[in-house]
């Protein structure tokens, strides 16, 4: 290694770069480009990958959403077109009776007018368990969640979003025990979180106990939907049809009906969307390495061409005694030294790439890209494949340099 730290080494690297300065430049191109095109890709990929997770990442993804609909056949005495109404009850049996459940979590909706001092908006009320906040993870800004305390005693308190405090409250105004009206009845305000994404759908304005949430709008038992979240290692299409059948058998639904309960089922939709980006981090090596593998060809037909030049230079330089091992390792190291520099100028081009992909489209709570970025580890890992690449395309020209007898070599014009 220590002919590395000599200077007649790169004296020789740079006078082979500098003779044809426009060939060097274009013998670059290709491993440039290759690892443009790796950094910005794989940059992408991970952009679009932290926007989904963003965008997910709040909930138990290995869930599915399920509510009553209206039914499509007659079924033991009833009419098509029934409306299907779900219970506690119901939420209950599929706790007890369908494998792999984690969770289940009744929910409720409404509108209410909410009203504080003079300030007054429509929002979205959701009547809600403390369970919510394990498989809907809140992002708590200031104060707490519901819990089990409100839903035992019906407590008549509020959590409220970020956004409804800022059109009900005055500027860095104290809300933690303040009280606002829903649908004229007091409600005290026990913690804010972050607002929701809107990508996600409707979202939740404000949480309240969800027993209360049954009192004042005098639902009994009946619920709107329900949450059902698998454990990680059972298959939530599996949950999901089992809950369905038992829905029917509760429910007096013909079993062949698909109408009577309608669901989204996210953890299958989250699969799809992981499936897709590790497809396209797939197709981004591939890629990436292709264009490399193109690049860094390029270079050794041009230090063939280099070697075809300096014969007789080789020839004089295996006359005073240099090893063919010696006339290899300079062309090899010229070979691995422009491969680097080309990838380094691909890295650097890259990361700026990425940087101006976040700024134009990373920015704000609807961003396609976010933080757009690859790790030191894949900028290693691309820097050991350009050394392996380079290395081994330098041997073609080098074997071609030592090849001629010096005799020939002197002989060259």
């Amino acid at each position: 290694m220590r002919f590395l730290f000599e200077r007649d080494t790169w004296q020789e690297v740079y006078d082979s770069l500098t003779k044809n300065k426009l060939r060097s430049a274009l013998t670059m191109v290709g491993v440039w480009w290759g690892i443009l095109l790796l950094i910005g890709l794989l940059g992408s990929a991970k952009g679009l990958e932290n926007s989904f997770n963003r965008l997910f990442g709040s909930f138990a993804t290995n869930s599915v959403f399920v509510w009553a609909q209206s039914t499509s056949k007659p079924f033991r005495g009833f009419q098509e077109g029934r409306l299907v109404q779900l219970k506690i009850s119901d939420a209950k049996k599929i706790e007890e009776n369908v494998d792999g459940i984690e969770f289940v979590v009744p929910r409720n909706r409404n509108q209410a007018l909410v009203v504080h001092d003079f300030l007054s908006g429509n929002f979205r009320v959701a009547g809600d368990y403390p369970l919510l906040d394990k498989v809907s993870k809140k992002k708590m800004i200031r104060g707490r969640f519901i819990n089990q305390t409100d839903i035992d005693e019906k407590r008549k308190v509020v959590v409220i979003s970020e956004e409804i405090y800022k059109q009900l409250f005055e500027k860095d105004a104290e809300m933690i025990d303040k009280y606002i009206q829903l649908n004229s009845m007091n409600f005290k305000v026990v913690g804010m979180f972050e607002t929701g994404n809107q990508n996600m759908g409707p979202t939740d304005d404000m949480h309240i106990p969800f027993t209360t949430f049954q009192q004042i709008y005098n639902l009994g038992e009946n619920i709107g939907f329900m949450m059902i979240t698998g454990k990680p290692e059972y298959d939530i299409v599996q949950i999901e049809s089992d809950a369905k059948l038992i829905l029917r058998n509760l429910n007096n639904v013909h079993p062949e009906d698909n109408r009577a309960f309608g669901s989204f089922n996210l953890g299958k939709e989250f699969a799809k969307l992981t499936s897709f980006l590790t497809g396209m981090q797939f197709l981004t090596w591939f890629v990436g390495i292709a264009t490399l593998i193109a690049g860094v060809f390029a270079i050794g037909n041009i230090l063939l061409i280099t070697v075809k030049e300096r014969t007789k230079e080789i020839g004089v330089r295996r006359a005073l005694g240099a090893t063919p091992f010696e006339i290899k390792r300079q062309i090899v190291v010229e070979a691995v030294f422009i491969t680097i520099l080309a990838g380094l100028f691909g890295i650097i081009s890259g990361g700026w790439i990425l940087i101006a992909l976040d700024n134009a489209f990373g920015q704000g709570t609807d961003a396609v890209l976010v933080n757009a970025s690859v790790s030191i580890t894949v900028v290693f890992i691309a820097l050991l494949i350009l050394v392996f690449l380079g290395t081994l395309i330098g041997l073609i020209p080098a074997f071609k340099a030592t090849s001629i007898k010096p005799i020939d070599a002197l002989r060259e014009e």
